[in-house]
Formats: C-alpha cells, structure tokens, sequence
C-alpha cells in the first residue's frame, strides 16, 4: 500500500511488544524487517539501543536504525546515553535516528551531540502550549548539536586541565 499510495519504498517500521510501556518486540521486529527488505522496502525499524538488536537489523537489510531515546511521548529524553554512544560507535556508517522519548529541546541537542543523524519527534511538539515555538526550538538545537559533533566536542575528564597551561611558561617580575 505504501508504494501504490505514495510511491515510495520508504516504511516506518514498528513492531510493539508492550502495550504499557510501548516498547518494541525485537524478535517481531527483526522477522518483519527482513521480510520487508527482501520485498525491496527500506525499512526504518523502531527499535531499543540494544547493540545486538541493531546488529540483527542490519544484517536483515536495514540500512537505517531508529533506537528509542526512551518510551514512547514519555520526554525522558536519551534514558540510556551510555547504550546511545556505544551504538554510534559501533555503526559509524549507518544512519541512526532517535526515535520516541524525546521531550524537550536539549534532549534532541543531546542526541545530535553524541552523532546521531536525526531526531524524530512528534509529542513534545505537539503537547506544548505553542507547537511553532516549539518546533522553532527543536529545530534550532538540532542545527547546533550536529554543529557542535562536527566541530569535535571537547572530551570529558575525571580531573581538571587548565585552559591556558602554567607549566614550562616564563614568568616575567615587572619590579
């Protein structure tokens, strides 16, 4: 029907396996995924951050990956950043999108931070009291938090570094 409808070979692909907490059934997921692939579809598959799921999406076929950040329309936000950033590391090439949890706009800077390609995001828009506005935001923290990847975002540390280093620098007595 997507092709007829719309002409495309695009499809959302989401396979829920709890009602409750929305989350995907990943073995539904792969199944159908690469049931889809194999009838020419390319297959956007919403799916956990689980490192192994993904792995198991890519080999069905899928050339995009949309982890959760958290439950769907929950506004967590990226509930598992660690999980998040092994996954980017470990798929530099592949497209991976955000896709549920997000709620406010540093959620989705966040995301394209860490090297995420895109957010998706439908109710933090849609719920807030001025939807453009809104939108207005996301769309600018998304610009900055892919800006802010490419430019290479200074690493964490444990312990401080001065900016500008004292040590093996002159000192000059003015008296």
């Amino acid at each position: 029907m997507a092709r007829e409808l719309f002409g495309t070979d695009w499809i959302k692909l989401e396979v829920i396996g709890n009602d409750d907490t929305l989350q995907p059934d990943v073995f539904g997921l792969v199944e159908a995924a690469g049931a889809l692939a194999r009838d020419g579809f390319k297959v956007f598959p919403y799916a956990t951050e689980d490192l192994s799921v993904a792995e198991r999406l890519q080999r069905a076929g899928c050339e995009v990956i949309m982890p959760w950040g958290a439950p769907i329309g929950s506004g967590q936000g990226l509930a598992n950043v660690a999980a998040l950033t092994s996954l980017r590391a470990y798929f530099p090439d592949i497209m991976l999108i955000i896709d549920a949890g997000i709620g406010a706009p540093s959620h989705a800077a966040l995301a394209m931070e860490l090297g995420y390609d895109a957010v998706l995001l439908n109710t933090a828009v849609a719920k807030a009291a001025d939807p453009a506005r809104m939108a207005e935001a996301f769309a600018s923290v998304v610009k900055a938090g892919r800006l802010g990847f490419e430019a290479g975002l200074m690493p964490t540390r444990d312990m401080a570094v001065p900016s500008t280093p004292v040590a093996g620098t002159p000192f000059f007595d003015l008296d």
